[in-house]
């Protein structure tokens, strides 16, 4: 039996289309903590359960019967680490043989301190000490991150303001990310190792401001700034430099400290990756950020437009 995780999400839901397609429904166990948005998946016969990493007792119940488990990691910042022990804590009990996790790129890195990199790497080590076979499975950032939510603002107020400096990302589609993670499910890859996901290219964010602009037909500057003016940025927001339990009041779902240390990470090199994981484990040559943004641009606004807020559910979404 194989199991998947959040899946009333995005890329799990993406991962649970995949796995149906190689293996029959009744040997496919989907967990979450809203079961009433995965009835199309149980009319076709896969097994639908809750589950909650915030409630261990949940977890032992929901895994049980499962041999092949994929977590997809919580969007969480702060509370991200105790659930993954949870769950895998859970896996363990519930006599789970092999875990696949989305990581992210750079988790390897000791030195790297982005915050979402931290407790990435913190997750990866209780999967090693687990006595499961496993794989850790870092993907890129999202293309679909960039396509949806900062390429609209780009195109809307003629700038793309970040502290990404010239530093590389191998973007990658999530639904790459989705078909790597079956990948590894399906047993394809080698148990106990990293796998970094990416796309087929390594980019700036100069060059995605430049194909932004091609694509849009909007004049678009690429406008590099400091830590320390991206945290003013923020704070001018209202966005909390700190996690807080209660993020409510935040017009974004997650405090300064995360983004500016990500933004940092890759300005200096720590987010650089290429690698063959998507044709590896996934069996399909991984798309381009080109395509990504092709396929994003009617939804752009026009040129000097306000840009409207996202809601909230969709960055969270978008980013994970």
């Amino acid at each position: 039996m194989y199991l998947i995780t959040g899946a009333s999400g995005e890329l799990a839901q993406t991962a649970a289309e995949l796995l149906l397609e190689s293996v029959p429904a009744d040997q496919v166990i989907l967990t979450t903590r809203a079961p009433e948005k995965l009835q199309s998946f149980a009319d076709r016969g896969a097994q639908v359960r809750y589950a909650d990493f915030a409630e261990p007792d949940s977890l032992e119940t929901a895994f049980t019967g499962a041999q092949r488990l994929l977590i997809v990691s919580t969007a969480q910042v702060g509370s991200r680490i105790g659930f993954h022990r949870n769950a895998i804590e859970a896996a363990g009990r519930a006599g789970v043989q092999y875990i696949a996790y989305t990581s992210i790129v750079g988790a390897g890195i000791e030195e790297n301190d982005a915050v979402v990199c931290v407790e990435h790497r913190a997750t990866e080590a209780m999967l090693r000490d687990s006595g499961l076979r496993w794989n850790a499975l870092r993907d890129a950032q999202y293309a679909e991150a960039v396509a949806y939510f900062i390429a609209p603002g780009a195109v809307a107020t003629g700038k793309m303001i970040g502290a990404w400096g010239e530093g590389t990302v191998g973007f990658v589609a999530k639904e790459d990310c989705a078909a790597a993670a079956v990948g590894a499910l399906l047993g394809r890859g080698e148990d106990n190792r990293a796998y970094e996901v990416t796309g087929p290219e390594k980019l700036t964010y100069r060059q995605v401001c430049a194909m932004a602009a091609e694509i849009s037909g909007a004049a678009i500057e690429y406008v590099p700034i400091s830590d320390e003016d991206q945290y003013a940025m923020f704070d001018a927001m209202g966005v909390p430099r700190e996690y807080q339990d209660d993020m409510s009041s935040s017009p974004i779902p997650w405090n300064s400290d995360d983004m500016v240390s990500f933004s940092r990470a890759i300005r200096v090199g720590h987010m650089s990756s290429l690698s063959d994981a998507v044709l590896t484990l996934g069996g399909r040559a991984p798309r381009s950020m080109r395509s990504v943004l092709e396929a994003a641009a009617p939804t752009w606004p026009p040129a000097g437009a306000a840009p409207q807020p996202a809601p909230v559910d969709s960055v969270v979404e978008a980013a994970r």
